[in-house]
């Protein structure tokens, strides 16, 4: 036990010091941690970083490591010793890590705490801890001691989760804000349901609606509501706004029990400037590049790892595998990709400088992210990397030894943008836009793509989805069935933000609910049975999953008549499956609508957009549909009922057998 005193009076303080209380020297790093971790290839720093309760040399107590290699001083202050900032020291490490440790005895667990730092330059700060678990309640800024036990009951689940989580697997992900998708009391700003609540609600719902996955937005620690979670301060605790940690992993455990994987919204990309967060954490730029062309992310006014730093790259690897091993999280969607890997992004000319090849690209995002998705499949093969990624750049999801950057799937942005733009024509103007429902065939198998409508285009002014369609309000209603039927049988796995499924009439708000009333009129409560069909029609029809990211997984069948805006084509599974989809992106209905395809086969009609269970007008094809001799320049004609502003959905009666590929 090592005591120290000291009866001088601090700066600017009236009371003499404290005798300072006993801190321990006690380490939990080998020279191999030291060695990873200044390489920056450790990927379990949260196993050593932050606060651990242990036992030491018979003593119960907590054990405190912080990385501030700019420090000349660090103490541990809380409520545990009156936040006096010389009671408890810790011990700087001889080996230049810069890392500060010490166990102290009796200190128990939720104890609120920061960590006290002066800098070398002799400036004084007080942060939370970047590695902690807990954290106070905003606008409160202390870490708190904790621990991360739990009794997991998932194991059936993780045994076999890789079977549902494959490229050639569907996979339908309903992208949610845990603080607004119900909320006790919509007036009341300050009041949420915790993480067990929204599991007793939100898991069978989602589980009714047909979905696979989940996908929460940012649940680790952040101060500002305002920042829907994307502006992080606590990178290793789920936030406390919902409760503690345990009842997040109760949340991810009931979602497993029913079947249904997890997605955790990740944010590498930047962070705030908050004064107890990561930014200029010891009195430098610590985490942050310390030349602001780099560091510094004028879209959000926020700052950018520095990822040429290789302790703040074990610190972000390390971050992404924590929720993998310690949550249970069955994928990480990444926040913000294009902002990481290029250093002109949203910069204008001469405010951004080039990288030694005189490119754009940030050679060390590159890096990081290539290293991160090896490790993370190196450790966890079963689980699924996202990319929102807006550009063009080569190989977003292509394995790293073919120099792509090894993420398993890529946001289709520009699937979405023309998509949107399509539908909110019009339609009488629509044949001028054929091509932006033909064009995203031109690059669909160029990445692993998920086809996303996501919180993004659902605030800031863009209307709610169903006001972006054209039309009185049957037409509405008709136009955005049409748009999911498109949507889910497009190539691409799928994610549709909360409140979508039944055409929500405002824009999204996180300080309020969603308008679940809407459900009592029957356009909205059919459309919202048309997603739930749509997700089960998807998760059932093999020909629509298999490959859906290999081109022989789809044909166009019939694409050139852009007077009519008709559009049909064609989904294979590996089994010879053929599901057929004719789209009609008019108001006219069009009677024995003549198709030429190549199969001699009987198709039924499995699903249509515009029959009156979902508040159609009733054009639906009934009974089988027999080809006949084609007369269109293929071997055989279909002849279908087209209802106005409506997807039919066919499939194939007895699947051909495959022959190579199809």
């Amino acid at each position: 036990m090592t005591t120290q005193h000291s009866t001088n009076k601090r700066t600017g303080d009236d009371e003499p010091f404290r005798e300072l209380q006993s801190v321990e020297p006690f380490s939990l790093f080998s020279a191999r941690d030291i060695e990873q971790f200044q390489a920056g290839t450790h990927d379990r720093l949260y196993e050593k970083f932050g606060s651990h309760g242990l036992t030491y040399e018979g003593k119960s107590g907590t054990y405190f490591a912080v990385w501030a290699p700019n420090a000349a001083f660090v103490s541990v202050i809380g409520d545990f010793n009156g936040w006096n900032t010389y009671s408890h020291t810790l011990f700087p490490r001889w080996d230049n890590s810069g890392i500060w440790e010490g166990f102290i005895p009796g200190m128990k667990e939720q104890q609120l705490y920061k960590y006290f730092i002066r800098s070398n330059s002799g400036e004084e700060l007080r942060k939370g801890d970047p590695f902690a678990n807990h954290w106070e309640v905003r606008p409160k800024t202390a870490s708190v001691t904790s621990n991360l036990e739990y009794k997991w009951k998932d194991a059936a689940w993780m045994k076999k989760r890789g079977e549902k989580q494959t490229l050639a697997s569907p996979v339908s992900v309903y992208e949610v804000h845990l603080g607004s998708w119900r909320r006790p009391d919509p007036d009341d700003h300050e009041r949420f349901y915790t993480y067990r609540d929204i599991a007793a609600m939100m898991v069978p719902y989602v589980k009714e609606m047909g979905f696979t996955h989940v996908e929460f937005m940012p649940v680790a620690e952040h101060p500002f509501d305002g920042s829907w979670g994307y502006q992080l301060t606590g990178f290793y605790a789920p936030t406390s706004r919902y409760g503690s940690p345990q009842d997040f992993m109760a949340l991810i455990d009931a979602f497993h029990h029913a079947g249904i994987g997890v997605i955790l919204d990740w944010v590498p990309s930047h962070f705030p400037y908050d004064d107890h967060g990561l930014y200029r954490f010891d009195g430098s730029h610590c985490y942050e590049y310390a030349d602001m062309r780099k560091g510094f992310h004028p879209d959000w006014n926020s700052y950018v790892f520095n990822y040429g730093r290789n302790e703040v790259r074990s610190f972000l690897l390390s971050n992404a595998l924590f929720w993998l091993d310690r949550f249970h999280i069955d994928g990480l969607r990444v926040d913000a990709v294009a902002s990481m890997i290029h250093l002109n992004y949203s910069r204008k000319a001469g405010t951004w400088e080039p990288n030694v090849h005189g490119g754009a690209e940030n050679l060390e995002a590159i890096s990081f992210l290539k290293e991160m998705n090896t490790r993370i499949y190196e450790r966890f093969p079963d689980v699924q990397t996202i990319a929102e990624e807006s550009t063009s750049f080569y190989g977003v999801s292509r394995p790293v030894f073919l120099g792509g950057l090894g993420f398993g799937m890529k946001w289709m942005m520009g699937w979405m943008n023309d998509t949107l733009d399509y539908f909110k024509k019009d339609p009488l103007y629509r044949k001028w836009y054929h091509n932006q429902i033909t064009f995203s065939m031109m690059y669909a198998f160029s990445e692993n793509f998920m086809l996303p409508l996501s919180h993004d285009e659902v605030v800031h002014g863009k209307s709610p989805m169903i006001y972006k369609m054209p039309g009185d309000d049957w037409q509405q209603f008709a136009n955005l069935r049409l748009l999911y039927s498109y949507m889910f049988t497009h190539p691409g796995t799928k994610l549709l933000f909360m409140g979508n499924e039944f055409g929500d009439t405002k824009e999204w708000n996180f300080e309020s609910e969603l308008g679940w009333h809407l459900l009592q009129h029957p356009t909205h409560a059919k459309l919202r049975e048309y997603v739930k069909a749509l997700n089960h029609l998807y998760t059932g029809e093999p020909a629509l999953y298999q490959q859906q990211f290999d081109s022989a997984g789809f044909e166009w069948i019939h694409l050139a008549d852009q007077e009519n805006s008709i559009v049909v084509y064609a989904r294979k599974g590996t089994a010879g499956e053929v599901v057929l989809v004719a789209l009609n992106m008019t108001p006219i209905p069009r009677e024995d609508y003549p198709i030429g395809i190549p199969w001699g086969d009987t198709f039924r009609e499995v699903l249509n957009s515009d029959a009156p269970e979902w508040y159609g007008s009733g054009v639906v094809n009934t009974g089988p549909l027999k080809p006949v001799a084609g007369r269109f320049g293929k071997p055989f004609d279909i002849h279908l009922r087209l209802p106005p502003l409506g997807a039919v959905i066919l499939k194939m009666d007895t699947p051909r057998p495959r022959k190579g590929k199809q």
